[in-house]
């Protein structure tokens, strides 16, 4: 098989970069390389800074309506090439295939299609006087030029709640892929390129160095990133020297308490879905469970049934698989650390092996037995591994399920209304689920608190954050 030679995609077309130095893009299913990616230098970044600063002189004077219809087109092309961008995505990530179009591809598309409605439903408050002979009234305007950085787990989807909201409110973006996932991104910005004067939606890969140059470069206004706790603090750091808006959606270490009174088949089928989705790589992943004692028994015995029907792992283009391949050698490893560093007190219910074989693949895992101290319990694994703990009361599961450093999802299993939501209250998180678990709709937003960062995807939330507000005072006295 040929190797990829891929390029940056910068004003309006594909270029290659000032260097020659290239990274791997590794196929996880079989352990490959497929294709090389430019690893873009702070010469390449500000160059494409430079264009996107040009084109956004006319694209930030833009109509509300010119920018939703650009925005429709291009959610109409998307749709139109899922099949060819589900390829390239499961190619790039080894995610199942066969549901790639409805979970990933068609949700992109639909979210597309809010932003384009968001771009002309600006908000602000009512033009008046609030002081004699004074009139007052607001401006909603683009913020200029957005640095972008995406992470490997939803390469697609993250580059669509990145760009979207950003281009719909006027700005111009340079965004830059995970190192190991840039393949469908690359797709995304030359389907909307057509649709788009050339220098709107630029795309540069590299590695940390491009990333830090990305933050590092004084013509963006403003830097948005998901990505690891890690990555977010280094990212606010450099911002803050220079005072630019930052935007951080990073990890989770999502919640998932269960009490006796809840419906443990339905708990089972649930939490297993958005535990193992994606290999377990979502920051919102139900992996941290929190099961009632006196229920204890028979939710876990549940839980092993439903993971032995239905958490199936395999090849991207095997029927009825439930997720595939860790992203990287390096991810599987990490995952795969967490489980042989098991403490005495803890214990395997099932998998905890690296399947045989070519790939990166990893057999779905339970552990339970912990200690709320563990760092299984405390720090994100980010693979196909659950962790169970036992509860006594409501008192304990609350202290426990806001008892780490992370803030973005959680979820309540109960039949009981007034338990949900009182700790739909309590909860220190920025999504609360109650007996479900990580379905996300366009119109809400998404987002977390403490170490899981600041700002929404998603939502009308979301695109506001891509704007600025000024304030207009008009003197009609005498």
């Amino acid at each position: 098989m040929a190797v990829k030679k891929l390029q940056n995609f910068v004003g309006g077309k594909y270029q290659s970069p000032t260097g020659d130095k290239t990274s791997d893009v590794i196929n996880p299913s079989t352990a490959e390389v497929y294709a090389h990616a430019p690893v873009s230098s702070a010469k390449d970044v500000d160059a494409a800074y430079q264009v996107a600063a040009k084109a956004f002189e006319t694209w930030g004077q833009t109509t509300p309506s010119e920018r939703q219809l650009a925005l429709f087109r291009i959610a109409d092309a998307l749709e139109a090439r899922a099949e060819e961008a589900a390829d390239v995505e499961s190619e790039n990530t080894g995610k199942p295939r066969t549901t790639l179009v409805d979970y990933e591809i068609g949700p992109s598309v639909d979210q597309i299609r809010f932003f384009a409605g968001a771009a002309r439903n600006l908000e602000g408050r009512a033009t008046a006087e609030y002081m004699a002979d004074h009139t007052s009234s607001i401006r909603r305007e683009p913020i200029g030029v957005i640095g972008q950085v995406t992470p490997w787990n939803y390469p697609l989807n993250m580059a669509v709640w990145k760009f979207a909201p950003a281009i719909a409110a006027g700005n111009t973006i340079v965004l830059k892929p995970s190192d190991t996932t840039p393949a469908s991104t690359l797709l995304l910005a030359e389907i909307a390129s057509e649709f788009l004067p050339e220098g709107v939606f630029n795309v540069v890969t590299g590695d940390r160095d491009t990333g830090r140059a990305m933050v590092e470069n004084q013509i963006p206004q403003m830097v948005s990133i998901t990505g690891s706790v890690r990555a977010g603090m280094e990212v606010a750091k450099s911002a803050a020297t220079d005072l630019k808006r930052v935007h951080l959606e990073l990890g989770g270490k999502a919640p998932v308490i269960v009490f006796a009174d809840a419906n443990f088949e339905q708990a089972a089928a649930g939490i297993v879905a958005a535990g193992f989705f994606n290999a377990g790589q979502d920051c919102t992943a139900a992996t941290r469970l929190l099961v009632q004692e006196s229920g204890y028994d028979d939710f876990m015995a549940a839980l092993l049934a439903e993971v032995k029907l239905n958490a199936k792992v395999g090849m991207p283009n095997e029927p009825d698989i439930l997720f595939g391949p860790l992203n990287n050698a390096g991810q599987l490893e990490r995952v795969q650390g967490f489980v042989d560093r098991l403490p005495d007190h803890a214990r395997i219910e099932t998998g905890g092996a690296k399947i045989a074989g070519s790939g990166y693949f990893m057999e779905p895992t339970v552990l339970s037995g912990f200690k709320q101290t563990d760092e299984h319990i405390q720090d994100e694994i980010f693979g196909p591994v659950l962790t169970v703990q036992k509860f006594s009361d409501d008192a304990q599961a609350l202290k426990w399920a806001n008892d780490v450093r992370y803030g973005l999802a959680s979820s309540v299993w109960t039949t009981n209304h007034t338990r949900a939501m009182r700790f739909a209250k309590y909860l220190d998180f920025g999504a609360v689920w109650i007996n479900t678990h990580i379905p996300l709709v366009a119109e809400m937003p998404h987002g977390g608190f403490k170490h899981s960062g600041y700002g929404k995807d998603l939502s009308h939330y979301g695109f506001e954050d891509y704007t600025r507000l000024k304030h207009v005072m008009h003197y009609i006295g005498d």
